[in-house]
């Protein structure tokens, strides 16, 4: 076995990657990502200490995003660049170990190996992360709570590093990151203080969510419903994929005049709703599907491809020349833009040049969809839609947000939305939409029966929807609302926000297209008789139940 990993929902026969990723990270990169992860792990540990003596360091909590960050399921593929990462890993460990000894800070002489560890040169690397990775672990039990940990920890971090971007930290979820990271190296703790650390995972996970819809909507204004244009113009065009709006804005005023327009690519989408970005004439609309789509759709759309984050599918030889990365996503052999310096933006102008030299987008589609149904635009709605409840008009609604996957099985979900009866609402974030938004499912008195809250991350939206829907209709518990969840997952920023609905208390989800590989028997009868949990089966079977 030259690498282990289930920490997305393709894993290979939904127990573990052993021999490559079926994302299309070789074993190489599999093992430096665990060994970033331990080599966080450790940071983490010497973080907790300082926190509890009142110290920290906004370079460590930087670094620990961006480790766990890079980890995550399709954002770097490149294993010499995630290699330098544990270099700076390690020396910032042992700088930050000398400040807080230097702050009269005592740090206890046994603790984790990831903070002693001290490898004699880049040959050691292999054999370590053959020793610390996920089977490390020896009981099953345990091993799935820290790994389900783990990865909703990896959802936090990313939505983090977003936030950060525009200027929005939070030291107390900076801090449970590291805490919770630390916790997961300790051998006294009891599955049953991992479950309770599992929901707390939950609760940061809809801080991080608040304070990421906080700086978004801060810097750029809040979603409004918009009719995005899903065609094409005659210019030569930049295409961005991915999820940081920073970079959106960025590159939209960097290629302004230039001649070169910027289309969005599937999580991206939700930047057109945002109305700081309605003001650039050349941002055409958006390209294209879903992340798993790109190996075709790039070809036609002619230009350079700015991957800001995951999701990248290795790209065809006939089009890896026009792949371009920046934050934490990479893929060898690809031009990767380097972070901004304090105070600067990016320097995108050499994908800019490149888009030059190029033809203009083939169209792959025509017209238009609808979205920008965030939190504060559906609460201005919510006459409309407290009307419509109360007489019978919108008889439910369906969340069927998350992610979406190349599995043939995922057109359950267009199957389950076709089906619907036309008295029921879906409401959505997150890249599962494209099962569904481009369908003619009509409206409701006026209100789209898809409402597009956003990315992943708007699930908080979704959140806040219904915790008001709660407080509008005087019910005690959000389960008591017409509202029904059936969450399609694929990676770590789908498992924190199955966590935030979880910690919500929401129960009786529906969650596929199959159940975690990381969930053992045993943590799963714990989701089970706790909140509900189950799988999904056929789409009639399982609307048959929800109606109900």
């Amino acid at each position: 076995m030259s690498m282990f990993c289930y920490q997305c929902q393709e894993t290979a026969k939904g127990t573990g990657c052993v021999a490559r990723g079926v994302c299309g990270k070789s074993d190489d990169v599999a093992q430096m990502q665990d060994l970033l992860v331990w080599i966080a792990k450790g940071i983490s540990i010497l973080g907790t200490i300082a926190r509890e003596n009142h110290y920290s360091d906004a370079r460590v909590d930087r670094f620990v995003q961006e480790a766990l960050f890079i980890t995550i399921t399709n954002a770097n593929f490149d294993a010499g660049k995630i290699t330098e990462k544990i270099h700076q890993g390690i020396a910032l460990r042992d700088r930050f170990a000398g400040e807080i000894a230097s702050h009269g800070i005592d740090i206890p002489g046994i603790l984790h190996p990831s903070i002693s560890w001290k490898p004699a040169g880049d040959d050691d690397f292999a054999s370590k992360a053959a020793e610390v990775g996920v089977l490390s672990t020896s009981d099953e039990d345990i091993r799935s709570l820290r790994e389900l940990i783990t990865y909703g920890v990896k959802g936090i971090a990313a939505y983090a590093e977003h936030a950060g971007n525009l200027g929005f930290n939070s030291d107390n979820v900076d801090a449970f990151i590291q805490k919770a990271l630390a916790a997961t190296t300790d051998d006294s703790l009891t599955a049953d203080e991992l479950v309770t650390l599992v929901l707390e995972t939950g609760k940061h996970g809809v801080d991080v969510m608040a304070l990421l819809d906080r700086a978004n909507t801060t810097s750029y204004g809040n979603p409004e419903i918009t009719e995005v244009n899903i065609g094409v113009g005659k210019n030569p065009a930049i295409l961005i994929s991915g999820h940081d709006m920073k970079d959106m804005e960025e590159l939209l005023r960097q290629t302004e005049g230039t001649g070169v327009d910027v289309y969005t690519h599937s999580e991206m989408l939700p930047a057109n709703y945002y109305p700081a970005f309605k003001k650039y004439s050349h941002f055409v609309g958006n390209y294209g599907n879903s992340w798993w789509k790109q190996t075709t759709e790039f070809e036609t759309f002619n230009g350079p491809v700015l991957f800001t984050t995951n999701c990248i599918v290795p790209p065809r030889a006939s089009y890896h020349d026009r792949i371009y990365t920046t934050g934490s996503s990479g893929y060898p052999g690809c031009p990767h833009i380097p972070d901004r310096e304090p105070g600067r933006e990016k320097d995108f102008s050499v994908i800019i040049e490149h888009a030059k030299r190029c033809d203009p987008p083939v169209a792959i589609e025509e017209g238009s969809i609808i979205g920008g149904f965030a939190h504060n635009q559906v609460i201005q709605l919510a006459d409309k839609v407290v009307e419509a409840v109360r007489s019978g008009a919108i008889r439910k609604f369906f969340v069927m947000g998350g992610c979406d996957g190349r599995m043939k099985s995922r057109e359950y979900y267009t199957e389950f939305a076709q089906k619907l009866p036309e008295d029921t609402v879906i409401l959505t974030a997150g890249c599962a939409k494209y099962r569904y938004n481009k369908l003619k499912l009509g409206d409701i008195n006026g209100i789209p029966r898809v409402l597009d809250a956003g990315q992943c991350n708007d699930s908080y939206s979704l959140a806040v929807i219904a915790l008001t829907l709660k407080e509008i209709f005087e019910k005690n518990d959000i389960n008591e609302l017409p509202i029904a969840y059936n969450i399609a997952w694929y990676e770590q920023k789908a498992v924190i926000v199955l966590l935030a609905l979880l910690y919500l208390g929401v129960k009786n989800i529906h969650l596929g297209p199959t159940l975690p590989g990381f969930l053992s028997p045993n943590v799963v009868n714990i989701l089970v008789e706790k909140f509900g949990i189950t799988g999904i089966t056929t789409p009639d079977e399982d609307m048959k139940i929800m109606l109900n």
